[in-house]
């Protein structure tokens, strides 16, 4: 079942169709709409588009370099990522650093470290309210070479009932049994609990920017599972200014006409060390149409 490459087209045609014309910080000009919401389930796949082949490791990198609370230009330089050099260079500094971006305070919020925190509250109080890490630092703004754009995320957990338990040891051992109770699973490390995640973000260049934050956001949804047992769940982008650069219009136009894949691939991870910020991992079964270029408006 493929029903996110679906979403993704319905809102980039929504975008062409309605769209209204803004002026934007580049200097490129947007079709822009407001309000828009991206709802996926991590049950039917991992969240990457088919629609287009996706630059997996370019993703996966600036995860890790967010995680590991870094903001020099470097680390994703030495590991072959170039979608910060464009924002960096435009900015002119000199110290190396792209300032107090995501990783410094997902990592570092005046010394509170929201990633160990967020974990330490779901292994201690799953059902709370507060489980949120935030980027939109006030004090800190002025200082970034770019406002986070995704600038905070909240995760929600539920208990699993007794079936939903079973049909996911079933799906992981192949077994076709229905005769567990809540111990025996409980004995053999099945997960209680189902976690999922929401993020918001306050610009959304949908063609470029948007697919990397679903897929970045789905591992991040994937490995916070990981670390504390949990089933991952749904996956909901909060989309506020969601707009087309005007030069990315034809390529839009393109995108939309193409028939997805009729299913999404899979994620396998291993060596997961989520505080540090490194994983490996492998995505099984990815299948796309050619990647569609287009220009980086910074």
């Amino acid at each position: 079942m493929n029903n996110l490459d679906k979403q993704y087209q319905k809102l980039l045609l929504n975008i062409l169709e309605n769209g209204v014309e803004k002026s934007d910080r580049t200097g490129t000009g947007t079709l822009s709409v407001f309000g828009e919401q991206i709802v996926h389930n991590m049950n039917e796949g991992f969240p990457l588009l088919t629609t287009k082949k996706m630059a997996i490791k370019s993703i996966m990198t600036e995860l890790k370099w967010f995680l590991k609370g870094r903001t020099d230009i470097q680390y994703l330089r030495d590991n072959g990522c170039k979608i910060w050099d464009g924002d960096f260079e435009k900015a002119g500094k000199e110290d190396g650093t792209l300032g107090p971006i995501y990783g410094k305070q997902w990592r570092d919020w005046n010394g509170n470290d929201q990633i160990k925190n967020l974990i330490e509250q779901l292994k201690t109080n799953p059902d709370s309210r507060r489980l949120m890490v935030s980027a939109w630092n006030v004090g800190e703004l002025e200082d970034m070479t770019l406002p986070p754009c995704h600038y905070g995320f909240q995760v929600y957990t539920r208990m699993l009932n007794l079936d939903e338990r079973i049909d996911y040891l079933n799906k992981t051992t192949l077994s076709k049994s229905r005769d567990w109770y809540h111990e025996q699973l409980n004995a053999l490390g099945i997960p209680e609990r189902t976690i999922s995640l929401s993020w918001n973000q306050r610009s959304v260049d949908t063609f470029l920017g948007l697919p990397f934050n679903i897929a970045s956001y789905g591992m991040l949804l994937s490995l916070i599972a990981e670390e504390v047992n949990m089933i991952p769940g749904a996956l909901i982008g909060n989309l506020g200014d969601t707009h087309l650069y005007l030069n990315h219009l034809e390529q839009a136009q393109e995108q939309v006409s193409r028939e997805p894949k009729p299913h999404l691939p899979k994620l396998k991870l291993n060596n997961v060390e989520l505080l540090d910020g490194e994983f490996d991992y492998e995505i099984l079964h990815y299948h796309s149409h050619p990647t569609i270029k287009a220009p980086l408006s910074n």
